[in-house]
């Protein structure tokens, strides 16, 4: 199957263009779901009749798409002795690659508004976690919800995202913290994929919190995840990272770099909640273990700064989660600027601190209170977040060999996906070359 994009702005994210690697009168041919040619219309059809407008419509196969004008080159070139052939006129729209969202907590039971209602009342993010609340509010809910339960209300909260522009994104685990409920978090996140056509990468996050059982006994329940959960994880294939909550609420550094070097030795890309509430070395301990990310890092140090910048390891901003929690510090953002830390922006989506579903919004957050730029923000939820997840080349850019995932855009540029809060202007979305219908 052969798709050719026309008549689109490109946004390619192609380093080797600049920026946001802009195409002003670009296409994407797309072959067998993977990207086949990029680039300025006259270099990719040349004097081709498809690279005019005239012969969409006048030779129209009848198919509708986005409701952007879908047709062939002909219905000789339609048929199976030839292969199929679609075309689909972007009607001067931006074309993007899929918006890719690397920090999710989307699988989970119950609901926490009610802690949000407290919150606006006066109560901390932190003291209504040490009350039995917060994560463990939802670890309780999660553990009494079905298999189908949790796989239906994730795909419910994957599709809003869907609906954003995302075509990729990361589930974690953490809100089981027992073996068999992780492992069906997992389950159920890999579920989600199947069930609505965008790419999940799934990461464990055994010890985001310590649960009530073992509340005198840390280190069991330690050595339970790197004993049990991690491997058991690993050898059904339910996991491409390890993941952990470094914070004073959580745990500290070393009970932190345990789990995370146990998912390290057996294949696990490392990821850290570091430095959220308070400076605890997260973002020194994710360099030292060499994670492709720390997340969060409102109060990494100048030192936790360098130390990333020289690991590569990349720094995922949530502004959903400053927002909510009524946050004051912002991440040191100039520093890696100076530093050359890559910067990623994600919803970290959850039913506690960062209730967002949309990557545009996300976005938007990161310029308003973080200080970012377009440029980052736009770079930051494709490129650099596919980076994060191990996909670099693979998403978030319209490169040739790159998966198709696409993303169609009716706005004047690209400041306006950020700049109109609460309207994705998303005209039509794909995901390895197919059409998502949302």
């Amino acid at each position: 199957m052969v798709t050719i994009f026309r008549n689109a702005r490109l946004l390619t994210m192609d380093p080797a263009l600049g920026s946001l690697g802009e195409v002003p009168d670009g296409v994407v041919v797309v072959r067998d779901g993977r990207i086949d040619r990029v680039g300025p219309r006259t270099e990719v059809l040349g004097d081709s009749v498809l690279g005019g407008s005239e012969d969409v419509g006048s030779g129209d196969t009848g198919r509708d798409d986005a409701g952007s004008g879908v047709g062939g080159p002909g219905e000789s070139e339609s048929g199976p002795e030839h292969g199929d052939w679609e075309v689909v006129d972007c009607a001067g729209g931006w074309l993007s690659p899929g918006l890719v969202d690397c920090h999710t907590h989307l699988v989970f039971g119950g609901s926490r508004a009610d802690e949000f209602r407290r919150r606006l009342e006066g109560e901390s993010y932190a003291d209504i976690a040490r009350g039995g609340g917060g994560i463990l509010s939802t670890v309780r809910s999660t553990r009494e919800a079905s298999d189908e339960e949790l796989v239906e209300s994730g795909a419910l909260r994957a599709t809003a995202l869907a609906r954003s522009g995302v075509t990729t994104l990361e589930i974690k685990s953490g809100y089981g913290l027992d073996v068999d409920t992780e492992l069906r978090m997992l389950r159920a996140a890999r579920r989600i994929g199947e069930r609505t056509g965008l790419r999940v990468r799934t990461t464990l996050l055994g010890a985001h919190a310590l649960p009530p059982e073992f509340a005198g006994d840390r280190s069991g329940f330690l050595r339970t995840v790197i004993d049990e959960l991690i491997p058991l994880a690993v050898d059904e294939g339910l996991a491409t990272g390890v993941d952990a909550f470094l914070e004073s609420i959580a745990f500290d550094a070393e009970e932190c770099r345990a789990v995370l070097q146990a998912g390290r030795d057996r294949g696990l890309a490392v990821r850290l909640h570091a430095d959220q509430l308070s400076d605890g070395g997260g973002g020194a301990l994710a360099a030292e273990l060499g994670a492709r990310s720390a997340d969060h890092v409102e109060y990494t140090s100048l030192e936790g700064v360098g130390a990333m910048a020289k690991a590569g390891t990349a720094a995922v901003l949530l502004p959903g989660a400053f927002h909510y929690l009524g946050e004051s510090r912002v991440p040191p953002v100039a520093a890696f600027r100076q530093e050359g830390v890559p910067i990623a922006v994600a919803t970290d989506a959850n039913p506690g601190s960062s209730p967002v579903l949309s990557m545009p919004e996300a976005m938007s957050l990161a310029c308003i209170h973080f200080g970012l730029t377009v440029e980052e923000v736009w770079l930051g939820a494709t490129r650099i977040a596919a980076d994060v997840l191990g996909l670099e080349g693979e998403a978030g850019v319209l490169v040739p060999g790159a998966r198709a995932d696409l993303a169609l855009w009716d706005m004047e540029g690209p400041t306006d996906l950020v700049y109109w809060r609460g309207n994705a202007p998303l005209q039509g979305l794909w995901s390895g070359g197919r059409r998502l219908r949302l």
